[in-house]
């Protein structure tokens, strides 16, 4: 059953007349006569009951239309937004991430994007996860990439995924063997640090606030670009989730080694969108893309 059926059948159903939906169809009723018949006979049962008066569905032909206004419907919705995808050639979109995305799933993410929007600008802006959080929630940004500690009343997550800590060193660290390590065992090892600049405490801060024995760390920057270099130049051991560091990994300039601790073990990052605003076909796929790109990393390992 194609799309002329589903549309006579509907206005017949609509007009309870034949003549009358083949006057609105523009067409006559002979052809919308003959396109019902046709479907009744592959069926073998009968849509409407007909009579002098016009014609009244059947119950097969109540669950029948039923199915056919739902199809209608959601090709409309289809070709709608095949539309707006057609139409909105230009535009900006406003993306706020946490840094370690920007390193390499962001960049891959954008290039496939800008495939299908060419002539819609982007910008990208670095800032703490919570600092995310709130540009999104306040509408400051349409596009939040960020770890999603606890939910907000007005940030829809709109996909997840699972990326925990772990040290960051070089293949040839005494660590670098290991399946996993704890906090503990990172003691007597220096570490390369990336800090809040705002001077808040940051995730790492508080998750060592318990430890018996303090960890020392060598160096402390905001970007994770020196952090890099100085962990490949063998300054220190990184704590951080794999995402920054992913292609190094790939390649085996650096060992990522699972951290066995509760908090740090159990971080997400996700794709997030304000509550309150539409999603338009272009921030749709931006975010689809964006989430495609983290999903198709192994992080845990």
């Amino acid at each position: 059953m194609h799309s002329i059926f589903l549309k006579y059948f509907d206005e017949v159903a609509r007009q309870g007349s034949i003549r009358k939906a083949a006057l609105i169809l523009n067409v006559s009723s002979t052809s919308v006569n003959r396109k019902i018949l046709s479907v009744e006979g592959r069926l073998g049962i009968s849509l409407f009951d007909r009579t002098p008066e016009g014609v009244k569905l059947t119950a097969v032909g109540t669950l029948l239309l039923e199915h056919c206004r739902k199809v209608l419907h959601d090709y409309e919705r289809t070709r709608v937004l095949i539309d707006d995808m057609r139409d909105l050639r230009t535009g900006h979109l406003n993306i706020i991430s946490i840094d370690s995305i920007t390193v390499g799933g962001l960049p891959r993410a954008i290039n496939e994007f800008s495939k299908v929007y060419p002539d819609i600008s982007i910008s990208v802006t670095t800032a703490q996860p919570e600092d995310v959080v709130e540009a999104v929630a306040a509408g400051e940004a349409e596009i939040g990439v960020a770890f999603t500690f606890a939910p907000h009343p007005n940030v829809r997550v709109l996909s997840e995924k699972s990326a925990p800590f772990g040290a960051l060193v070089r293949p040839d660290h005494p660590l670098a063997g290991r399946a996993s390590v704890t906090v503990e065992d990172l003691a007597g090892y220096r570490l390369v640090r990336t800090i809040d600049a705002r001077g808040r405490n940051s995730i790492i801060d508080q998750a060592m606030t318990s430890l018996v024995t303090p960890l020392s760390t060598h160096i402390f920057t905001n970007t994770l670009f020196l952090a890099k270099d100085m962990i490949l130049s063998n300054q220190g051991i990184g704590l951080y989730t794999k995402i920054g560091f992913y292609d190094e990994v790939q390649r085996g300039d650096l060992a990522f080694i699972p951290l066995i601790e509760e908090t740090l073990g159990n971080i997400r990052v996700g794709v997030m969108v304000s509550a309150s605003m539409a999603i338009d076909p272009a921030k749709r796929l931006m975010c689809d893309t964006i989430g495609r790109e983290m999903s198709g990393m192994r992080l845990d390992s």
